[in-house]
């Protein structure tokens, strides 16, 4: 990947309070309306879950969780970030831990774990955002209990990049909304990379969405759900042959 973790972060830091600003309390229309049903239905909250909410930004999802009453533990790599969702969900806080930590970093996730195992995982449009996602969805794997999933939603890479390029990995400069300071760095990779990583690690995929923003045919984004299957062993999660 070209552009390094560090300048990513510099990118998110400086973008933090438009982005918290614009995205309010509840998220703008497109959160909203395409990406929130569908991971919802296949994260399939319910009070007694523990949730991690992995990139949170200004922590609208968290909060949209804590209402349900769901406990979570949020976090982002951006302190900034961080410092906003705690002063926008100041009436959440009795169900949410918001916590700076780097999802890159095997050993700043595995920081995150606590008492309880976490019953669930969910990634908002974040994964296109990451460096190198290994680190995540292995210490994912490790955080959460058995039988419980990882879902998370992302650009779709067959149709959402700027380039022309689909089965070898690499990145580039976008916006997320218009009119934001700086634009950010994308991490493309194809279907086949995201679900072999969830392959590699142990998961099994047993939930799958393809949406679109304004009723198109082409879809902007796919919600992946990733199971822990208890006991599975790793080399028979897929056959490739």
């Amino acid at each position: 990947m070209r552009y390094s973790k560090e300048e990513s972060k510099m990118i998110w830091d400086q973008n933090a309070e438009f982005w918290d600003y614009t995205m309010g309390d509840e998220s703008n229309d497109f959160h909203r309306n395409v990406v929130r049903p569908k991971v919802t239905e296949l994260l399939n909250p319910n009070p007694t879950d523990y949730i991690l909410d992995i990139a949170c930004g200004n922590g609208n999802y968290s909060a949209y969780l804590a209402e349900k009453g769901v406990s979570v533990v949020g976090f982002d790599y951006s302190e900034k970030m961080i410092k906003l969702a705690k002063k926008r969900r100041k009436r959440n806080m009795d169900k949410i831990e918001f916590c700076v930590a780097d999802a890159t970093n095997e050993i700043s996730l595995m920081a995150l774990k606590r008492n309880r195992m976490f019953t669930k995982a969910v990634s908002n449009m974040a994964v296109m955002d990451i460096t190198n996602i290994k680190p995540l969805f292995t210490s994912v794997y490790e955080l959460i209990e058995d039988n419980g999933v990882f879902v998370f939603a992302t650009q779709h890479p067959c149709f959402v990049t700027l380039t022309d390029k689909y089965m070898t990995p690499h990145s580039y400069y976008d916006i997320a909304i218009e009119g934001q300071p700086q634009k950010q760095c994308y991490y493309h990779r194809s279907l086949q990379d995201i679900f072999n990583i969830c392959f590699d690690t142990g998961f099994v995929i047993d939930g799958f969405y393809e949406e679109c923003y304004f009723n198109k045919e082409i879809p902007d984004i796919i919600i992946v759900r990733a199971k822990k299957v208890s006991g599975a062993c790793h080399s028979l999660q897929v056959q490739r042959n």
